[in-house]
């Protein structure tokens, strides 16, 4: 019986994966072609960009409060049948709709979505894992990155050579596919919330919210996903502004975007194995804590490196480099999240910490594109996203440090 319950949850964990992934291909090719195609948009100048690529996680900010609190009283099959319904209207909406006002209706609605998707995802996975939180958080990870996958695939190599209207008509019909996938694997009709204490043998109105782990959790999720914000934003900017000659050959626009689409492909072809493989590592008798702080120092060592002109191949290393730490990252953090829900409503820690994230991934657009107009104000952003790094990694390595000491302390004392 537990066998079966594990398998069934597992399979619940990569349906709501996959329908992520279908429901976010619209949004990752937009990251990837719209700093270099906005036009075609109809938008008027660059500043419009940072603006819509921030806009559907402002939006997100007052509303997952409510998303939380919507998911305490309806049934995690509801809440994404309809994050599946909002993402293909608002992908489809990228392929027919022109101007600023549009497309900013347009991300407003896709944040709702993301908000629905995320926090049901985050969910899916505490209701099934046990001491399995951080293999079950990476392989869901990695599965909905397929959908970046193709997404940015498409945005480098399609919408250049076809246009942003049928690519994002197609990715609009592929997210409807979500539907019966739903419908098929995620069948509970108690509430969210309702479900995971149910396992737990907790109540949902039992513990406070802002304990110590789930404070800090929420304060480094916000650092660490505006970091990674300023880099997602800007990728194929930095192509087109430091490697021109390079990418010259199938012309500049062209160019930038199938680069940094094969980059962001490369990342996301990884995620499936590389997340799941991070998150298993991070669940034996070590600890998330050790693998963490090595990702906030690769992170960090990378970022300082990326907007400076360095050779092509030594450059694409360095960001490969960045990549596998992101993947590290986020992993890690997912799961220390989920860890901090030890009682109380789930559905409020996950809220909070998506919250935090959404606010972090929405200044980091907005801070970065303000700054690439001044002089050195992309080597500015990147390094202090570095010090960012590793101002988290303080936060967590101080404490780790002085327990490993501790330990040895007493471990001498018996010697």
């Amino acid at each position: 019986m537990m066998f079966k319950r594990k398998t069934e949850g597992e399979r619940a964990i990569v349906a709501v994966g996959l329908v992520t992934a279908a429901a976010l291909l619209g949004d990752s090719m937009v990251y990837m072609v719209l700093p270099v195609f906005w036009r075609e948009a109809g938008l008027d100048s660059l500043w419009q960009v940072g603006v819509l690529l921030a806009a559907n996680r402002f939006v997100r900010l007052p509303l997952n409060p409510l998303i939380g609190w919507l998911y305490r009283r309806m049934s995690l099959r509801t809440g994404l049948l309809v994050a599946v319904l909002l993402g293909a209207a608002t992908t489809i909406g990228y392929g027919i709709g022109r101007g600023f006002a549009v497309w900013l209706v347009l991300r407003a609605v896709w944040g709702i979505a993301w908000s629905l998707l995320r926090i049901g995802g985050y969910l899916t996975v505490i209701e099934h894992a046990d001491s399995n939180r951080g293999l079950l958080m990476g392989r869901y990870n990695g599965v909905w990155r397929l959908g970046s996958l193709a997404g940015v695939l498409a945005g480098g190599l399609l919408v250049p050579l076809t246009g942003l209207q049928p690519v994002a008509l197609v990715f609009g019909a592929l997210a409807l596919s979500g539907l019966p996938l739903l419908s098929a694997t995620v069948r509970t009709k108690a509430s969210a919330d309702a479900q995971i204490m149910r396992r737990s043998r907790a109540s949902v109105s039992d513990g406070k919210l802002w304990t110590a782990p789930v404070t800090k959790i929420v304060l480094c999720g916000l650092v660490v996903s505006l970091a990674q914000a300023v880099f997602g934003a800007t990728l194929t900017y930095v192509i087109e502004r430091n490697y021109t000659t390079a990418v010259s050959l199938a012309g500049l626009a062209a160019g930038s975007t199938a680069i940094g689409g094969a980059l962001t492909a490369l990342r996301c072809a990884w995620e499936p194995f590389l997340a799941g493989w991070i998150g298993r590592l991070t669940d034996g008798p070590g600890g998330r804590l050790p693998w963490l702080l090595l990702s906030l120092i690769g992170s960090a060592a990378a970022y300082a490196f990326i907007p400076w002109g360095l050779p092509l191949a030594g450059w694409v290393a360095v960001v490969l480099f960045a990549m596998a730490a992101a993947t590290a990252l986020g992993t890690i953090m997912d799961a220390m999240a989920a860890d901090a829900v030890r009682t109380g409503s789930a559905a409020k820690v996950m809220t909070a910490y998506s919250v935090s994230t959404d606010l972090g991934a929405a200044i980091g657009p907005v801070v970065v594109f303000g700054a690439v107009g001044a002089a050195y104000g992309l080597q500015a952003a990147y390094l202090t996203c570095a010090m960012l790094f590793v101002g988290v990694g303080m936060a967590y390595g101080k404490p780790f440090i002085e327990r490993r000491r501790a330990a040895d302390a007493i471990k001498s004392d018996y010697l």
